[in-house]
């Protein structure tokens, strides 16, 4: 594993060419700090050209997936002005633009919060399965923020009509609403029983040889069409305009004052 970053914010485990990969901020809900996105990217680019890694596998510490955005960060990016915001959101796009093209295989176990940042990376997922009790959504506009970074993934995940209706009214969903709308493969009822489905998804990756599935993954994401690289640079924008303006300011206001914004009283 001398070839892995040293990560703070990760646990990493690799072991029968498969890349255990655990969020690692359990008192925040393993929120996506900056520093979280910066060393998952580098486990990404580290693992890239790596064949004996087959697989990488996302899952979270303490439950939880992934509760979204750090506020604390955002809150750094406020005392240093719009392009701070604009730099934090497109760099999480990053992250899934460089996780959607992954030329391993791509797996999330999902479990509690799978919100905002962690659903986007559920998305690019090649193989997603979720605990039933799982709580899925894009609470971003009710954030008085747009799911910036994340959209475009969603949309191509489960289409434009299903995304419409969830980022327009920041809607929960467990994991077998999850499963309904193909945003999962797989859906289980406790830890164990995703554990199992794990092994028996990992037992039939590996049976694939790694350069075949490489290719394969790189053909059926260019069959499908992508979300632009322009199209991302632009929402991040529109992010840090969103995030200091009006409705940014009294959304993100009012999550850390526990009370309703005042759109919605």
């Amino acid at each position: 594993m001398s070839h892995l970053p040293d990560c703070q914010t990760l646990l990493l485990e690799l072991h029968g060419g498969v890349l255990h990969v655990t969020l690692n901020r359990p008192e925040s809900r393993n929120a996506m700090s900056l520093q979280m996105v910066t060393e998952l990217r580098a486990v990404l680019a580290a693992a890239r050209d790596d064949r004996a890694i087959r697989a990488l596998v996302f899952s979270g510490a303490g439950g939880h997936f992934c509760a979204g955005g750090d506020i604390k960060d955002m809150a750094s990016a406020r005392a240093q002005g719009a392009d701070a915001y604009r730099d934090l959101n497109r760099a999480f796009g990053a992250l899934l633009e460089e996780a959607q093209h992954s030329p391993q295989v791509v797996i999330s176990v999902l479990q509690g919060a799978v919100l905002g940042g962690g659903f986007g990376l559920a998305c690019v997922s090649d193989i997603a399965m979720a605990d039933h009790q799982a709580q899925f959504g894009l609470p971003e506009t009710s954030l008085g923020l747009l799911p910036a970074q994340i959209a475009p993934f969603v949309v191509q995940r489960i289409g434009l009509t299903e995304a419409r209706r969830l980022a327009l009214t920041a809607a929960r969903f467990d994991g077998h609403q999850a499963r309904r709308l193909g945003l999962v493969h797989f859906v289980e009822q406790d830890a164990q029983a995703l554990a199992e489905r794990l092994d028996e998804v990992l037992q039939h990756v590996l049976c694939c040889a790694p350069e075949a599935n490489a290719l394969t993954k790189k053909l059926l994401l260019a069959s499908a069409g992508q979300p632009s690289g322009a199209l991302l640079d632009e929402a991040a924008q529109w992010f840090s305009e969103a995030v200091t303006g009006e409705e940014g300011i009294e959304g993100t206001l009012a999550f850390v004052q526990k009370r309703k914004p005042g759109w919605a009283t």
